[in-house]
């Protein structure tokens, strides 16, 4: 891959984000420093750092979003503001617990879980106690 100062800008903010962004988000970054960048262009960047494992795509409810860490992890979404926070479960000693069936070897996997992030927990127990004391 030659070298594009284009590129080498979005990756710079893919990788400086841990909020896996939307090419959209992305192409908004990219025109502050380069104001006459085409979103078809970091499209097609991004495309191009994917397909060559410098950032990851993150398929996410019909979305796809970016992730500058390519080192293996796992991701959990928060279903009320839909932010993706990282984590890691190491590969020893779930291994056992993820193979389809006797015979089969993992080598690799991919977690996603979904549920509620703290902040959104307390906004939703705030906004429940302010109901509650209103009855």
């Amino acid at each position: 891959m030659r070298y594009s100062p284009q590129r080498e800008s979005i990756l710079k903010i893919v990788r400086g984000t841990d909020t896996h962004p939307t090419a959209e988000w992305i192409f908004s970054q990219t025109r502050q420093e380069m104001p006459t960048i085409s979103l078809g262009t970091v499209y097609r960047n991004l495309n191009q750092l994917a397909d060559h494992g410098l950032i990851k795509r993150i398929f996410d409810q019909g979305h796809v979003r970016y992730d500058g860490t390519t080192t293996r992890h796992d991701h959990f979404r928060c279903e009320i503001c839909g932010q993706i926070y990282d984590f890691n479960v190491p590969l020893e000693g779930i291994v056992d617990q993820l193979s389809p069936a006797p015979g089969f070897q993992v080598t690799e996997y991919s977690l996603d879980i979904t549920g509620t992030c703290p902040d959104c927990l307390s906004r939703k127990g705030s906004t429940h106690h302010a109901t509650e004391s209103r009855r």
